[in-house]
């Protein structure tokens, strides 16, 4: 967290997705930045709430920290603030809230926040609150419609079902960008090569990273300054008797070694389920189909 910033609009919650709900409110921000002279923060808590309270630890978030911080870059947000949450965070009452961190910490001049924001010790204060603190302490606070709320929840419920059923074309939409992958490129068992099909092994760190249904997707990634395709399994390998989970991307016209690059897959289209196959042969038969399939979506996608 950065101890000194300018004067901020602000607006305070979790974003999992930054998805099209989120930019209706961030665009709000920025406008609002661009026109009072402030600058733009959003101000987010990791772990997640319910991790820390309920020990929750089967949350699983549309975005890691590092994504969601490129994301909002991405539309104009210069200053993520990542607040550690813990219990003793969250035994702060409303005006120790807001005094230490909103004013004393952001130096808030302008916050947006929900009709049904609730914040402070058991989340026992309300916008009500957040109006009489702002004219307490000379910041302005506007409110987002109930209609804007709700787009944001049914759009964040509707994108992590549509992943975990594999529709990447309805989590897209909703996202308004590319649902991403990202982590290291590590060692594999090597398998790939052996039937031209050489897979660069994807490791992502985060336990909390929703991972989409099992299969073979079509997807792209920028690699040292050029945007490559390819297509990518999530599974375990049933064909050569794998147990663990893995994640694996074959890009079509790349010859270069990968290992220890850190790379954004991004998800364009879901190809099929993972299948097991009685042989490798079999296998190499069944990826030149997808190749193919994929190469055929991607002449139109890329039109």
């Amino acid at each position: 967290m950065k101890t000194k910033h300018n004067n901020t609009v602000l607006t305070i919650g979790t974003f999992d997705g930054v998805h099209l709900g989120h930019q209706k409110i961030i665009n709000r921000l920025v406008d609002v930045a661009d026109t009072k002279k402030l600058e733009p923060t959003l101000l987010t808590f990791f772990p997640h709430p319910r991790m820390v309270l309920q020990k929750d630890a089967n949350i699983k978030l549309i975005n890691t920290i590092n994504e969601k911080e490129q994301l909002l870059k991405r539309f104009g947000i210069t200053n993520l603030v990542v607040k550690k949450f813990t219990k003793e965070f969250s035994r702060l009452t409303a005006e120790e809230f807001v005094e230490e961190i909103l004013v004393n910490q952001l130096k808030s001049k302008y916050v947006i926040i929900g009709y049904d924001h609730h914040f402070g010790r058991n989340r026992n204060a309300n916008i009500d609150d957040l109006k009489q603190f702002g004219e307490q302490f000379n910041f302005e606070v506007e409110e987002i419609s109930m209609q804007d709320i709700n787009d944001v929840a049914i759009s964040s419920t509707k994108i992590r079902h549509a992943l975990l059923e594999g529709d990447i074309k309805t989590a897209n939409t909703y996202l308004g960008y590319q649902f991403m992958l990202t982590g290291n490129i590590v060692k594999g068992k090597g398998i790939g090569k052996t039937i031209n099909y050489p897979t660069a092994n994807l490791l992502i760190e985060e336990a909390y990273k929703l991972i989409p249904k099992k299969g073979v997707y079509v997807v792209q990634a920028k690699i040292d300054g050029k945007l490559e395709f390819g297509m990518m399994n999530i599974g375990t390998n049933p064909t050569v008797n794998g147990v663990d989970q893995s994640i694996e991307i074959h890009f079509f016209n790349l010859n270069k070694s990968l290992y220890n690059k850190n790379l954004s897959i991004e998800l364009l289209y879901r190809l099929r389920d993972e299948q097991r196959f009685e042989n490798l042969n079999k296998l190499k038969v069944q990826l030149d189909l997808d190749k193919t399939k994929a190469l055929e979506f991607l002449k139109t996608y890329a039109q």
